[in-house]
């Protein structure tokens, strides 16, 4: 299978490309940061049927695309690229908001221009989304950050409900807290904290079982659909009481 991961630099997406190098599948690894990637490459090449790397800013959407094209067609995409702003009550000044949904949303469209087509055309594929628990519930230190990736999955879904008909298969994973560069940022409890190994292994599982959402930790989001289920006045103390 030739499988391309993008943010495979670090946390989740370099975790997802060491569980699926085995001799079965080609790996294309996306990132910014050339010289993790090359490291990455050099552990994984004698795991793997191949590994190749591409070093990219995802929000140069031009030089994305172009890059993008050279691959051709491929089994499976893993958008995994994100990035968090961290957690503040002040305002978030325009530029860092507007790279955040520039990474979190816009780029995941520019790879899907050029990769749906190779997907229609070969009748088969699958898309899978990494949003987040944190989409579910926009919390006021966190709303670029959750707003962004509720985009993410009304993008997803439609998607899914576009290309179905055309055998290609969209997951949307929304993780909780897992370890990762993202979750170092904050300086706060959280709640069942995944290391990322396992976190990884448990997306490869709803990836393998073609589910079409997968959240979890199922405690955390549990907690959020109760939630969210509460008349939006008792939502409003509640979420109001988080500091």
């Amino acid at each position: 299978m030739k499988i391309f991961i993008t943010g495979a630099s670090s946390g989740i997406g370099e975790e997802l490309a060491r569980v699926y190098a085995n001799k079965e599948n080609e790996l294309i690894l996306l990132a910014r940061r050339e010289n993790r990637l090359i490291s990455l490459a050099n552990e994984l090449t004698p795991l793997a049927k191949s590994v190749a790397i591409i070093v990219a800013d995802v929000t140069d959407f031009a030089l994305l695309q172009e890059k993008i094209k050279g691959i051709g067609a491929v089994d499976m995409v893993i958008l995994n690229a994100g990035i968090s702003i961290g957690h503040s009550h002040d305002i978030t000044p325009f530029e860092e908001f507007k790279k955040l949904y520039d990474v979190n949303l816009l780029s995941n469209h520019a790879i899907l221009e050029v990769l749906l087509p190779h997907f229609m055309a070969q009748k088969s594929g699958k898309i899978v989304f990494i949003s987040s628990l944190a989409s579910l519930i926009s919390m006021p230190t966190s709303k670029a950050y959750s707003s962004s990736k509720r985009a993410l999955n009304a993008y997803a879904e439609g998607v899914r409900y576009k290309y179905k008909h055309h055998g290609i298969h969209v997951t949307t994973i929304l993780p909780g807290f897992i370890k990762s560069e993202l979750t170092d940022k904050n300086d706060f409890h959280m709640p069942w904290l995944l290391s990322t190994q396992k976190g990884a292994l448990k997306i490869k599982n709803a990836i393998e079982k073609e589910k079409r959402l997968y959240a979890f930790p199922l405690q955390f989001y549990l907690i959020i659909l109760v939630l969210n289920l509460f008349p939006q006045f008792l939502r409003d103390k509640i979420v109001g009481l988080v500091k």
